[in-house]
């Protein structure tokens, strides 16, 4: 019995998702670009290159047990998945967007029987249903945002990151329709019996490594005399680490904790406050609960 987990082939997701299983370690065994099916440093996981856009039906059909993909493809597909984790990467949002000299400021305007572009068909039909506005969907694969200068279209809904391609073609957002990144789903039946064993060990493993990337490690030198004070604006996950610093001139203890890095700056400067010296910094690489 394997797990086959199923990631992108091509496009912006690709090397921050192998980036995550690597820390994960789960390692593709070569790395031929033509293979679609890989086998990994572990004999039981198999990963799948599919394109972005399928992954979620195919997870659905339990053909592959985990995948990552965008957001924005599991809701357009409207694929019955297991939502478990968002990977943190590919941030963006989808917009609609119309060329900066149309006058219109905000979807409001736009007059019904619009035309818009876009590959998110049913996002798009489920966004001005939602609104009351009655529009005209013009399906397409690609270069979404050439469409108004050709005249194809009126406006367009698509995925902006920067923004700095809708400003090449003349067109600014006027609206979000949902923010996306990276996640990983599951299929539902794939969650149970023995397969479901195998699949949480690989989403705990996964995990470990975005918990990690919340957090530093963090040691620093006490003298004993003033542990309490330190100790008292120290936060940890099951509380800190003392140890005894052995052939000091006076008494001085060791003390490790994990830290959230975006507390990091106020307790390292409390600490030294306090008395704490020698404070080092370590990235860590994986923390399962």
């Amino acid at each position: 019995m394997s797990v086959r987990l199923a990631i992108p082939s091509k496009g912006r997701l690709v090397e921050p998702t192998m980036k995550v299983l690597e820390a994960a370690g789960i390692r593709p065994q070569y790395a031929d670009e033509r293979a679609l099916m890989i086998p990994t440093n572990l004999d039981w996981v198999t990963l799948v290159r599919l394109r972005t856009e399928d992954i979620p039906g195919v997870v659905e059909t339990c053909a592959a047990d985990l995948g990552i993909t965008g957001l924005d493809f599991v809701r357009e597909s409207g694929a019955s998945v297991e939502v478990l984790e968002d990977l943190g990467f590919g941030k963006a949002r989808l917009v609609i967007a119309v060329p900066e000299d149309s006058g219109y400021e905000n979807v409001e305007e736009l007059p019904d029987g619009v035309r818009i572009a876009t590959k998110y068909v049913n996002i798009a039909r489920r966004f001005f249903e939602k609104i009351g506005k009655r529009v005209r969907i013009v399906r397409v694969s690609g270069s979404t945002e050439v469409m108004p200068l050709l005249g194809a279209a009126d406006a367009i809904l698509d995925v902006m990151s920067t923004g700095t391609t809708l400003a090449v073609h003349g067109l600014k957002p006027i609206a979000t329709v949902m923010e996306t990144s990276a996640h990983l789903i599951a299929c539902k039946d794939s969650l149970e019996g023995e397969k479901g064993r195998l699949v949480r060990r690989v989403v705990e493993l996964i995990r470990s490594v975005l918990e990690a990337q919340r957090k530093k490690l963090v040691l620093m030198n006490v003298p004993e005399r003033l542990l309490q004070r330190v100790l008292e604006i120290l936060p940890a996950m099951a509380g800190p680490t003392v140890a005894r610093i052995e052939r000091t001139p006076e008494p001085m203890m060791e003390v490790i904790i994990v830290v959230d890095e975006d507390a990091l700056p106020e307790v390292i400067l409390a600490a030294k406050e306090r008395g704490a010296r020698d404070i080092v910094v370590v990235p860590i690489e994986k923390v399962m609960r």
